[in-house]
């Protein structure tokens, strides 16, 4: 038993590995007690757990096993992590338990692969069951079969898919084992239950015998369905609601559930077979054979064939044409019959994949109806419903309809029938308006036909339609009939049955309510509603067909789209005869008022219209009978009457009356005529308008609309047809366009424009112009054959409505609100958009099918490529000829098709334009050619060649205009043409389906099936083909869901799966929303149509609000095509965007954090803690996120796009100061937010992160926050982590994070985490991280060591043998850092080290010792604030160094980590512990003695060690830091804190550090200290700017009077800033941008005017902006302003923002011809170049404004003026020149000022300085600078180099030298610039300057680093005595020094974009002494640059000369040791 005591103290999860059974045994037991303890399914416990529940089921021992098998199936039912499990425990169930014999044990398994199912794995569990049918243990087989049995019955075969079951099925009845083929038996009646019927035909070839057995259980089976009797986790409702009814005994719902069970389609279940190759060789000889029984044979064969129940998916075109010519051209009817078969076989085995075939043969087969023969026919009807099921009603539309007005009844009476049997396919949702509307018409047609049997169809047609989408949508285009036809047709929608009894929208009121199983009969109550006038009495007795409840109105206003039927009315209302009207209007009237109506005199017919009109005022309108007042009004006198007043009166009571009454058209007609005749009238017009558009309320626009222009038109008064068309142009305005029949009256406005009188000819053009703003370009088709005068003035008045936008609907048809209070209004709306579609119905259509001959169509698949050519021209020539054509185009698709493989790709490119031409040419019936001829299209897009790529992508835009993107989606083909391995494809239709998809509503279930092949492109090889996918993956998910999409990503492999799901994951945090309902046409149906889904949505003026989309639609037609993509996507997200981002981005909710931290410590959450982010951390972060943080910016840090993470952090940092409370409060999510991104790959993101969180610990600092334990732990570790990153810009600020860290969090908790960072395996973390801890203990004492000093001190010294020299470098500085503090005990403290170690501990400790006196624990901060720079292994720790990269300046707050310590210790001075004598401050000591007592000792210290010849360091190569100098450290850490109190929130923090600013900026001797700063204080500046501008403005609470204060701060620095042109050239582009996008906003901002002094602020903000613009760096200058006119032309900024900043570009060309030297052109041209990409030539022509154009054109004019043909080699920086407009513009422009330049250029123009011999070739030139530029990087030619420079510099004095110097160190640039000083001052023969100007003055090694070649100790003895020199300590004399002066002045610099910053730092810095040098070198820059400003005297100014200098501070240093004695 010794044993056992062992594994007893093991913890649970090591039992359950344990190699002893009982260990594993008790393991098991104790897990499984546990799994019932833990309560919560998230606990971190399951996890431990996730690796060993396969061992649980897979145990070796019996015994443990079954135990095992228990704890795993608690595991499962508890554990929220359980799914992730599910393949490898269940393939281990199937495996190792099926095969057990213990029944407990298999019982078992079965329950925990149904528990998988439970927790929503079916997919899994299944796949691994089927995988074990295969198996050949018997045992496991039966298991298997019997637990997907349970599963069926106890899941149902919703959760359990039948259709990979059911195929297996088959196969093991054949198996030898017994108890398999019982088993099988007893899975097959299981099945059956389900799906009854379905499962015979996968089961026909079982033996017969068991066959019969099968039937005999089946007929046992109850023919109730079953019942799903266990849910899924996601189906608890439908479980409560089982348990419920379970309770109740109830079988209630039964009828429910058929509905669910019978869904399984055979179909589905049946595998697929391939019949083309199996077709009879000689079929197709044989079925052109002149015997029919040859063509029978064939026929027989493919019957045969095509009786497959599912046929595989191929090119079936031949076949289909060969079945289709015998239907169409066999005289025997025996052979029709036959191939009738065949292709209704073909139909029902393709399904869908046929409905490319249906349009072809359709026509055929309807036109075959004339046979009389009723088998032919039967066949005939057989195949064309085949065939119906395969395509859609609206493709077969137009074939149907051209046959109803056929002369054979035949074939009308089966087209009706046809009809009638399709309509029962139907649903409301498949049988719009639209399709129905013209069938209705047809249909009434043949309603009143002569011959019966036609008159029956279509009664039965008509019937089934109003069953299928009920009366209410059908009465409306019943409106002619008489109620005999009516009850008639009522009465047949009543026989009608539909299949699977679905539910007719409500033939039957009240009883077709109810769904009713297949097997029960027809409703046969009558409907409510089948006497006497309709409306009133059935209005409320039923919703579905309940319309409004007035007599006959419309119940839509999309009824009133179409003429006569424009209302709904069931019948119209009766004329009344004039005695019924005189007793009603006698009941409502005043006696007197009817009696004087027609007196003789004029005063009493007034005086009874104004008795008339009050009795209408006050009469209520249910009574008011509106027919019999009109034609009392119409009475003689009526609309003869002569006096005017009596006439306005009566025209205004019409107005009254249609406004207050139920006015029918039938009473409108009464008045129509009159009222149109006093139009003209000037006394009476306006009165009579007002009647019109009371009407036009009443009883529809259209309606109205149509009658009044034809009544106006019946006449002859011009003025009466002048002031129609103007009132209908005004009412179109104020009804919207909805609706309108424009064919109506297109004829009488042509008629109008022929007028000889002008003012009716203006009121067309007028009314035009109009309706141009509703229909856009299709309008003009109407008018093209006008004469060209009158055609230009339509043009004219179309051009001047471009661009507008209708104004949304004011007034409304009165039936309209009605009909939304029933809730149509979703219908209503999807008619506007298809009344959109009329006009494209409205053409007159030609059609071209009879010049389509076989010759044309043999031409077109000619051999030779001219003839195949000659046949594309003339289809070509064909179809423009016709202008519009019908979607009959013969054999014309088929043709094309094969063109579209041409192997002549021009041919290619030419049938893609004819295709274009096409669809412009058919418009909306295109939609029946997408499956052969769009899809081939989108082959083409796999094209190599990029033209031909576009041309198709243009080709396919223009197809989905006209056909709407639903028919593309549909069927396989799409994902077929995905499946192909082509990248230019991939992309092209990804990005295509990427655009489109997101307006769509709905989208065929099909698009599915492109699915598996999203996720393969997924993982291309290509990255555009990722990227593209990746884009498109959200709008996917936007239509299938993201559960759909997961579950498709389950069949990838593991790797590919993981993969995908995270992208998923992504895509859905960003998954556009589905546009809303109304917006539907704009959307859906006709995209294309912008303008007309913009009527749709203006007539229903709420949608707008309801979604920005319809908004955006109203582009206008022309533009709309082009606009596209790019127009409709941006502006719709950004007017989403704009929703809420104003509010605050955290929410404070109280107590939120602390609760979050009690959730942690209970193990209730996930503790944040692991390697790599796992999706449930990431998950749980989201959800505590939601409640705290703007769901907007939720999304966006959720995104998967990093530049959104960009962005959302851009935002934080802009509001971090506004709500640093609620900042806080979020705290720990953000930090968590943060720890996540350290896991990105991605720099942009990262350093942004980095910014924030820099900003955010100084925030924290200022707000004296304590991080608190929860908050460190769960992000410190993983800052440590970057610590170790490769580039040095992200250590160097992860380590100014490390040392804020320490302000807000205790220092001595800090260290655990730096010690656990060194343990990385990532050396230069480990280096860092030790070289942190030296300064935590240099800074803090030994009191940071925890645990103890003792035990960390061991930690580290093992490091000091590391095998990476930084990181032993690193160690042992922090051992010398210790022994620093603590002397001699240091060697106790770190224990035992090895010999090597110690010896170099001890040299190191030596070394150190000499240099600096052991120091008490804590020194001053600023001390600290030195250690910037571990140059020399002696100085005990210095910080590195980075390359400062000049973009990285825009990171605000560059605070030094060092001085982020400074604050917190200040107070305390003590002895300096670091050799400082490179960073003496003179100005600071001289002010504080105490803190600089011990320095001069040092420095002689120093000086004298340096004799030393033993102390040679270790040569070591170190980049250089710029911002090395002397008044670097503590100063530059001064300057970063000013500075980051620019941009404070506080006004006065603000206004006080801008006056610091200031001090240093006005005495020009201190301004010096800003450079450097520069781009970080403007950067600070314009965030005050904004921070004024949008918060202090608005803030009513602060005193104006400060704003305008910070205001004159702000500009006031500036000024000075500006006035210094060594300063304000060292600007960069970004932020110059940035800051005059500021100071324009400001000087437009209205609310500064309107304060006291505003004006003369604005006029100071105008000098500023001047200022700016001449002493910046021009070419920054120039780039700042074009891109900002980029962004501001493209925001719409708004004109006088775009106007303010040409003006300053303006200004810039001005400057040119001076600065055209110092600019850096090609950046220039490359910023040209990228605006014209934005905005090309024609773009900016089309912006309202020209000035934009030609300021571009001014800009390009001049440089070209001032460079000539050179400005050519400067487009260097642009990719793909040839694509670039700009290359061509210069060409021109050069071209054209060619000769003058030519003959400049050889005169030798001064200006430019040009001469003939120094035009070499660029390439030439920089073959010779970089040959010069590699000699002065070596080291033995460094000095010829620099002279070869030099006289190149002399012959071409414009050589830009700049490209060369730009990649390389500070440091080396100085070096170059020196080098050529030298060589000059030597030339003139002047003295010579001092060696050290020749030799850099320390570390050539960093310019030439790249050598990597080791420096010799000379080297450094040659450095030393140049540096003895300086000090006087060697007699050298020094004459030359002053000599050098003013030399700068006579040469341009090397190069005038050279950094602003000296670079005087490098690794050897021990030996270089500060005191002379750094002056120096800042004395000879500051000259330097003052030659940049071409004024002599300016640096005259500079009295000091560097001897000067040195004088002045060695008397300095003299005072500085007297003070001190």
């Amino acid at each position: 038993m010794g044993d056992d005591s062992e594994w007893m103290k093991l913890p649970i999860d090591q039992k359950c590995e344990h190699k002893v059974w009982k260990a594993r045994l008790n393991g098991y037991e104790e897990a499984l007690k546990l799994f019932q303890r833990i309560t919560d399914e998230k606990s971190p416990e399951w996890g431990k757990f996730l690796g060993l529940i396969k061992k649980f089921v897979t145990d070796s021992n019996a015994v443990a096993q079954l135990k095992g098998l228990e704890a795993a199936l608690t595991f499962i039912e508890n554990a929220h992590v359980a799914g992730k499990t599910t393949g490898e425990v269940v393939s281990g169930v199937v495996t190792k338990v099926f095969n057990q014999p213990k029944a407990r044990a298999k019982e078992l398994g079965s329950d925990i692969c149904l528990m998988y199912i439970e927790i929503e794995k079916a997919e899994v569990v299944q796949d691994e069951l089927l995988k074990g049918l295969e198996n050949k243990n018997p045992k496991i087989v039966v298991a298997c079969i019997e637990t997907l049995r349970r599963a069926l019955s106890e899941f149902g075969s919703k959760i359990v898919p039948l259709k990979p079951v059911v195929k297996v099925l088959s196969k093991q009845f054949e198996s030898r084992e017994k108890a398999v083929r019982e088993e099988a038996k007893l899975l097959a009646v299981e099945i059956y239950k389900w799906i009854r019927d379905a499962l015979r035909p996968p089961l026909q070839n079982i033996n017969s015998v068991q066959l019969k057995e099968l039937e005999e259980e089946w007929v046992k089976l109850p023919s109730s369905p079953p019942k799903q009797t266990r849910f899924l986790r996601s189906q608890q409702d439908l479980k409560a609601k089982f348990e419920q009814q379970q309770a109740q005994g109830e079988q209630s719902d039964g009828e429910d559930e058929v509905e669910t069970v019978a869904a399984v389609d055979p179909y589905e279940l049946l595998e697929a077979v391939e019949i083309l190759s199996k077709l009879p060789k000689d079929f197709y000889e044989k079925i052109e054979a002149k015997k029919w029984q040859e063509r029978k044979e064939a026929l027989e064969a493919v019957e045969v064939l095509s009786k497959n129940p599912k046929l595989e998916s191929g090119d079936y075109g031949d076949l289909v044409r060969a079945l289709k010519k015998v239907v169409g051209k066999d005289a025997n009817v025996m052979l029709v019959t036959l191939a009738a078969k065949c292709l209704a076989g073909l139909a029902a085995g393709l399904r869908k994949k046929f409905g490319t075939y249906a349009g072809q043969v359709v026509p055929t087969i309807l036109e075959k109806f004339k046979e009389k023969k009723p088998q032919v026919v039967q066949a005939l009807q057989e195949a064309i419903d085949a065939i119906f099921l395969t395509t859609t009603l609206q493709n077969l539309s137009e074939d149907i309809l051209a046959v109803m007005d056929n002369k054979n009844p035949s074939i009308k009476q089966q087209s009706s029938l046809f009809l009638a049997r399709s309509f029962r396919h139907c649903t409301q949702a498949t049988l719009p308006k639209s399709v129905l509307k013209p069938f209705c018409a047809a249909l009434i047609k043949q309603v009143n036909d002569s011959a019966p049997e036609v008159r029956d169809a279509a009664f039965e047609a008509l019937g089934t339609a109003m069953k299928v989408v009920g009366e209410k949508a059908v009465n409306p285009f019943l409106s002619d009939l008489d109620k005999l036809k009516l009850d008639k047709i009522k009465e047949c929608a009543d026989k009608v049955e539909l299949p699977g009894g679905k539910k007719g929208a409500g033939g039957g009121s009240g009883g077709g309510g109810d769904k009713k199983p297949a097997a029960k009969a027809p409703v046969a109550e009558a409907p409510s509603k089948s006497s006497g006038p309709p409306r009133k009495t059935q209005s409320a007795a039923s919703k579905p067909s309940a319309g409004p409840s007035k007599k006959g109105k419309p119940t839509s206003a999309a009824g009133g789209k179409s003429k006569k039927t424009a209302d709904s009315k069931e019948t119209p209302e009766s004329e009344l005869s004039p005695e019924v009207c005189e007793d009603l209007a006698a009941g409502v009237l005043p006696a007197s008022c009817l009696q004087q109506l027609d007196s003789a005199n004029w005063k009493e017919r007034l005086a009874s219209m104004e008795e008339f009109q009050r009795a209408v005022e006050t009469m209520d309108k249910a009574v008011m009978p509106c027919q019999a007042l009109v034609r009392m009004l119409a009475k003689k006198p009526g609309w003869k009457e002569t006096n005017f007043q009596v006439m306005q009166m009566k025209l205004h009571i019409v107005a009254l009356i249609a406004e207050r009454g139920q006015f029918s058209k039938t009473s409108a007609s009464v008045v129509l005529d009159g009222l149109v005749d006093k139009v003209g009238d000037v006394k009476c017009g306006g009165n009579a308008k007002e009647g019109l558009t009371a009407i036009g309320q009443a009883c529809s626009l259209p309606w109205t609309a149509e009658q009044v222009v034809s009544m106006a038109f019946a006449q002859k008064n011009p003025k009466n047809q002048a002031e129609t068309l103007n009132w209908l142009a005004n009412a179109m305005k104020e009804f919207g366009f909805a609706g309108i029949n424009v064919k109506g009256f297109i004829n009488n406005v042509k008629t109008a424009l022929g007028a000889t009188n002008p003012a009716v000819r203006t009121a067309a053009i007028t009314l035009l112009g109009v309706m141009y703003l509703y229909m856009g370009a299709p309008l003009r088709m109407f008018f093209e054959d006008e004469k060209p005068a009158l055609l230009s003035q339509i043009d004219a008045e179309f051009e001047k409505m471009q661009g507008q936008s209708p104004p949304a609907p004011i007034r409304f048809t009165k039936k309209t609100a009605a009909a939304e209070e029933d809730g149509d209004e979703g219908e209503d709306q999807e008619e506007d958009g298809e009344g959109g579609h009329d006009i494209m119905d409205l053409l007159p259509r030609t059609d071209i099918s009879d010049k389509i001959t076989s010759e044309l169509v043999s031409k077109i698949e000619d051999k030779n490529w001219k003839i195949r050519k000659e046949g594309l021209d003339e289809t070509a020539a064909i179809i423009s000829d016709a202008k519009f054509i019908t979607a009959n185009i013969g054999e014309l698709p088929l043709a094309l098709k094969g063109r579209l493989s041409d192997s002549n790709k021009i041919l290619v490119q030419q049938t893609l334009t004819i295709l274009q031409q096409l669809a412009t040419a058919m418009g909306p019936g295109l939609k029946q050619h997408v499956k052969t001829l769009g899809i081939p299209v989108i082959t083409v897009l796999g094209d190599s060649k990029l033209n031909l790529r576009t041309a198709a992508m243009a080709t396919l835009q223009a197809w989905v205009e006209q056909t709407g993107m639903k028919d593309w989606l549909e069927g396989e083909d799409l994902s077929e043409e995905l499946k192909r391995e082509n990248p230019f494809l991939r992309q092209e239709v990804l990005g295509w389906l990427a655009e489109k998809l997101p307006s769509l509503r709905t989208v065929p279930g099909d698009l599915m099936l492109c699915v598996p092949q999203l996720y393969t492109c997924l993982e291309d090889r290509n990255g555009d083909v990722r990227k593209k996918a990746q884009d498109a993956l959200p709008t996917f998910m936007m239509h299938l869901g993201y559960d759909k999409m997961v579950k498709a990503a389950g069949k990838l492999k593991p790797a590919s799966k993981d993969q995908v799901v995270a992208m998923l994951e992504k895509a859905r945090a960003v998954m556009p929303a589905k546009p809303a309902a109304p917006a539907k046409p704009g959307g859906g149906k006709s995209s294309a149509e912008p303008s007309r889904a913009a009527s749709a949505s203006r007539s229903q003026p709420a949608c707008d609000d309801l979604d920005g989309k319809p908004e955006v639609k109203k582009v206008r037609g022309g533009a709309a095509a082009k606009k596209g993509a790019a127009g409709k996507k941006p502006a719709a997200k950004s007017l989403k965007d704009e929703e809420d981002k104003s509010g605050p981005i955290f929410i404070l909710v109280p107590n939120a954090k602390e609760q979050r931290i009690k959730e942690e410590k209970q193990l209730k959450i996930l503790k944040w803690n692991f390697i790599t982010p796992r999706d449930e951390y990431v998950e749980q972060l989201k959800t505590q996120m939601s409640t705290c943080f703007a769901k907007w910016l939720q999304d966006e840090l959720f995104h998967f796009d990093f530049q959104r993470h960009v962005k959302a952090i851009g935002v934080m940092i802009e509001r971090l100061e506004s709500e640093s409370e609620a900042t806080i409060s979020c705290l720990d999510l953000i930090l968590k937010w943060f720890t996540l991104r350290f896991f990105d790959t991605n720099t942009t993101v990262l350093m942004k992160v980095l910014e924030y969180l820099k900003l955010l610990f100084a925030m924290l600092n200022r707000e004296n926050y304590h991080l608190t334990e929860y908050e460190a732990n769960s992000f410190a570790p993983y800052l440590i982590l970057k610590v170790g990153e490769s580039k040095d810009v992200v250590r160097k600020d992860v380590r100014a994070i490390l040392g804020m860290l320490c302000k807000v969090y205790p220092a001595s908790k800090v260290f655990p985490f730096l010690m656990d960072g060194t343990k990385s395996k990532n050396s230069k973390q480990r280096a860092e991280c030790l070289e942190e801890l030296g300064c935590l203990i240099e800074g803090y004492g030994m009191n940071v060591c925890q645990p103890t000093p003792a035990k960390s001190l061991k930690e580290i010294a093992v490091h000091i043998g590391d095998r990476d020299t930084s990181v032993r470098n690193a160690a042992l500085n922090t051992v010398v850092a210790v022994y620093n503090v603590c002397g001699d005990q240091v060697y106790k403290l770190i224990g035992n080290l090895s010999e090597k170690d110690m010896s170099m501990l001890e040299e190191r400790i030596k070394r150190s010792a000499k240099k600096t006196p052991a120091a008490p624990a804590k020194q001053s901060a600023t001390e600290r604030s030195q250690r910037e720079h571990p140059t020399n292994p002696n100085a005990t720790f210095l910080r590195k160094p980075a390359q400062e990269d000049p973009n990285k300046l825009k990171i605000m707050y560059r605070t030094y980590r060092i001085q982020a310590r400074q604050n917190a210790q200040l107070s305390e001075s003590s002895h300096p512990s670091i050799p400082k004598e490179f960073q003496l401050d003179l100005d600071m000591i001289e002010m504080d003695q105490s803190r600089v007592c011990e320095l001069p000792d040092l420095v002689q210290h120093k000086l004298d060690e340096l004799l030393e010849p033993i102390m040679i360091p270790e040569p070591k190569m170190r980049s250089v830091s710029p911002h090395f100098d002397d008044l670097h450290n503590s100063t530059a850490s001064t300057i970063n804190f000013v500075i980051s109190q620019v941009a404070s929130g506080d006004i006065n923090t603000s206004i006080q550090a801008l006056a610091q600013i200031d001090e240093v900026l006005r005495q020009e001797d201190k301004a010096e200290v800003m450079s450097g700063h520069i781009d970080q204080f403007l950067i600070a500046t314009f965030m005050q700017l904004r921070l004024i501008y949008s918060t202090h403005m608005a803030d009513d609470r602060l005193d104006k009077k400060d704003i305008i204060k910070l205001y004159s701060c702000i500009i006031g620095n500036m000024l000075s800033l500006f006035s210094m042109e060594a300063l304000a050239r060292e600007a960069s582009m970004g932020v110059l941008k940035d800051l005059m996008h500021g100071l324009i906003t400001l000087m437009l901002d209205s609310r500064v005017e309107d304060i006291k002094d505003g004006q003369q602020l604005i006029r100071s903000v105008n000098l500023l902006v001047i200022r700016v613009l001449e002493k910046s760096d021009q070419t920054n200058m120039i780039s700042a302003l074009l891109v900002l006119l980029q962004d501001s032309l493209v925001t719409t900024a708004g004109p006088m923002f775009s106007e303010l900043v040409m003006k300053c570009l303006w200004r810039m060309i001005r400057f040119l011809p001076e600065t055209i030297n110092s600019i850096n052109l090609d950046r220039i041209l490359l910023d040209v170049h990228n605006f014209m990409k934005v905005f090309p030539k024609e773009k900016l022509k089309q912006l309202k404004s020209d000035v934009p154009h030609r300021t571009l054109k001014t800009l390009l004019h001049t440089l070209c003026k001032l460079t000539g043909a050179k400005i050519l080699d400067h487009l260097s920086m642009i990719e793909n020149r040839n694509e670039s407009e700009l290359e061509a513009h210069l060409r021109r422009v050069v071209k054209h000022s060619g000769n003058l330049s030519g003959l400049k250029s050889d005169r030798g123009n001064e200006k430019s300085g040009l001469r003939t011999e120094d035009r070499m070739s660029k390439a030439k030139v920089s073959d010779i600078l970089s040959e010069i530029f590699k000699k002065i990087g070596s080291k033995e030619n460094t000095k010829e180099g620099l002279t070869e420079l030099y006289e190149y510099k002399q012959k071409y004095s414009d050589a830009d030298v700049e490209p060369f110097l730009k990649n390389t160190s500070q440091f080396f640039q100085s070096y170059v610039e020196r080098g050529l000083r030298l060589i000059e001052s030597e030339r003139e023969g002047k003295a010579r300057i001092q060696t050290s100007t020749v030799i850099p003055q320390h570390g050539v090694e960093s310019s030439l680093s790249t050598n990597n070649e080791e420096l010799k100790p000379a080297v450094y003895y040659e450095r030393l005595k140049i540096l003895r020199q300086r000090q006087g300590l060697e007699n050298t004399s020094r004459q030359g020094v002053g000599g050098s002066e003013d030399e700068p002045q006579q040469r341009p610099p090397i190069s005038s974009l050279l950094s602003s910053k000296p670079s005087v730092a490098s690794s050897t810095d021990m030996l270089h002494s500060k005191l002379s040098q750094l002056k120096e070198s800042r004395e000879l820059y500051q000259q330097e640059h003052n030659s940049h400003s071409h004024s002599p005297t300016h640096a005259h100014t500079r009295s000091a000369s560097p001897a000067a200098n040195l004088d002045d501070l060695k008397k300095r240093l003299e005072r500085i040791k007297s003070n001190r004695q």
